[in-house]
């Protein structure tokens, strides 16, 4: 019998930047949230990363987390035709930008929709055990 519940164990599928290269690796993995945790830790120690989570019996929806230094935006891809930016949580003004790693370039995006990088995390995690993007916040259709 397998039991899934909130301990944080529940498998996830996902792709990041590689430590060691600091390149996107788009190969994907299928591990414990354990393992996409300790692969952000090493990222945010290196000061950058670019994350892909999805369930594990689900295409989509994908969430994405890109980050640099305090700063994260989150994506969503309902399907291959539809993403969404997660609105920021005030971390940086309106009329800022901030640029953070999608896949292996620089892209800037307004305080609009930066979040701090904890707060994004969270947002993750919670996706993670969930596999539900709506409760996460309010998202503005790209």
């Amino acid at each position: 019998m397998t039991c899934v519940g909130k301990g944080g164990w529940m498998s996830v599928v996902w792709a990041a930047t590689s430590p060691e290269s600091g390149l996107f690796h788009p190969v994907e993995r299928r591990s414990e949230v354990k393992d996409l945790s300790d692969r952000f830790n090493d990222l945010r120690s290196r000061g950058q990363g670019y994350v892909e989570v999805r369930s594990p019996n689900r295409e989509f929806p994908v969430l994405i987390l890109a980050f640099r230094d305090e700063h994260a935006v989150v994506h969503l891809m309902s399907d291959t035709e539809r993403m969404s930016l997660l609105v920021g949580d005030g971390t940086v003004p309106s009329g800022a930008e901030v640029e953070v790693p999608i896949m292996d370039d620089l892209a800037a995006f307004t305080g609009d929709f930066v979040l701090d990088i904890d707060r994004a995390w969270d947002l993750v995690h919670d996706f993670t055990q969930t596999r539900a993007a709506g409760p996460l916040g309010e998202w503005c259709e790209l």
